[in-house]
């Protein structure tokens, strides 16, 4: 069970980086509802590898236990301890796309503020800012 639990755990991590490359790439061309359908596939991913890696820590703790004379890593074989070790680069990999795609979120959200602070002015108050004024200088002209 441990293997399949390693094996569907890299899976999932490398679907989540799949993913999150594709939400980098629309955010660049400004395809924001592409973005918004695939948040529920990233959520779902997101349970189901926290789901494995729980079920991977009972399995990793009835090793421990069954072989209390040994380190993991001597009840681990090869390929376990080589899933082991993707696992954690795959990991680290999502991390480093998941901290380029924020940058592009807090850039994108940034614009927006502004552009809405620049055409719906907020009163300050104190250094806290209040809500939108009316918009009074607004006119449509047809």
């Amino acid at each position: 069970m441990l293997t399949h639990y390693l094996k569907t755990s890299i899976v999932d991590i490398e679907n989540l980086i799949e993913l999150t490359i594709k939400d980098i790439q629309d955010i660049k061309e400004a395809k924001h509802e592409a973005i918004f359908e695939r948040t529920k596939i990233k959520n779902d991913l997101i349970r189901s590898f926290e789901n494995k890696k729980s079920l991977l820590d009972n399995e990793l703790l009835k090793l421990v236990n069954a072989n209390k004379d040994k380190e993991l890593e001597e009840v681990l074989d090869a390929s376990q301890k080589e899933m082991l070790t993707l696992i954690k680069e795959k990991l680290l990999e999502l991390k480093m796309k998941n901290k380029e795609y924020a940058r592009f979120v807090v850039t994108v959200s940034e614009f927006y503020n502004s552009l809405l602070d620049s055409v719906f002015p907020r009163d300050m108050e104190g250094y806290q800012k209040a809500n939108h004024k009316p918009a009074t200088l607004l006119k449509v002209r047809a």
